[in-house]
């Protein structure tokens, strides 16, 4: 192995480390016996081993099917909506909702929060709502929660532009309080377009709004963190909120559970197309 080599293990293994040690909230080490009886870049390629690059996509792979005009509780919706269920792409679908002001929230935006990442990605997270610095640029996940989203999507080795990012809702409520069902049932139409034209293999909810909103019904976190559900085809996952880890640390452990279980069934599916088994499915 070159030198050059070497060096490239080696910073990988550092910063996974560095970035479960952010996630963990302590520090992470080696087994001292182990460590000696190993050189650096085995023990580099130890820690990368179980996270490889993402490949590109499979055309014939399994993916969610979402038919967004034949939803049978949302027609009524659908019928009052504009020519947005046309749009043939996230830029098309863009442009149809942004200037949206069917409920008092789009009158008091800064910013419409449409989305941001892979328009073509295996993975999409949801979160509840933009909040200040998302309202500010335009763009989610951007504050101190999206920047330890993008830390935990670094510790399962993947970037933001692997991923899909978005929100329940496209505008901020005031004070980030939580959405009402008059504005989750206004905005859930174009999210459900977004990921009709994105296609997803495995979707993540963060925080309880979210999942509650995808799989429609009351759900209690306790029961169904870190559980599979089927989505219209694809894999629907619960975990929680990043805001919840920065106000409750103690979150972290299973946080990151949960999201080293996507990682292992990302993984599995992209070696033989399997996906895991629900426990549920969407109301």
């Amino acid at each position: 192995m070159s030198n050059d080599r070497r060096a490239e293990l080696l910073g990988t293994a550092q910063a996974l480390l560095e970035h479960l040690q952010l996630l963990l909230g302590g520090r992470i080490c080696i087994p001292a016996q182990n460590a000696q009886n190993t050189t650096p870049a085995q023990r580099a390629e130890m820690d990368t081993s179980e996270v490889p690059q993402v490949p590109p996509r499979k055309d014939n792979r399994r993916r969610l099917q979402l038919d967004v005009s034949t939803l049978v509780p949302m027609a009524s919706i659908f019928e009052q909506q504009g020519d947005f269920l046309a749009a043939q792409s996230l830029d098309e679908l863009y442009q149809c909702i942004h200037t949206c002001t069917k409920c008092p929230l789009g009158t008091m935006r800064t910013n419409f929060v449409f989305g941001t990442g892979n328009p073509s990605a295996d993975i999409v997270f949801i979160g509840e709502a933009p909040g200040a610095d998302e309202d500010l640029k335009g763009e989610p996940f951007v504050g101190r929660a999206g920047q330890l989203l993008t830390k935990i999507l670094a510790a399962i080795n993947l970037e933001r532009s692997d991923v899909y990012i978005c929100n329940i809702l496209k505008c901020r409520p005031p004070n980030n309080r939580t959405p009402q069902p008059s504005e989750i049932e206004q905005c859930k139409p174009y999210l459900y377009k977004q990921l009709s034209l994105i296609e997803p293999t495995f979707v993540v909810a963060l925080g309880l709004t979210a999942a509650e909103t995808l799989l429609g019904r009351k759900l209690k976190m306790s029961r169904v963190r870190g559980e599979w559900f089927d989505f219209y085809g694809a894999r629907l996952i619960i975990t929680y909120h990043p805001a919840a880890l920065l106000r409750n640390p103690e979150l972290k452990r299973d946080s990151w559970e949960d999201v080293q279980k996507l990682r292992r069934a990302y993984d599995e599916f992209l070696r033989s197309g399997v996906l895991p088994e629900p426990i549920g499915h969407v109301e």
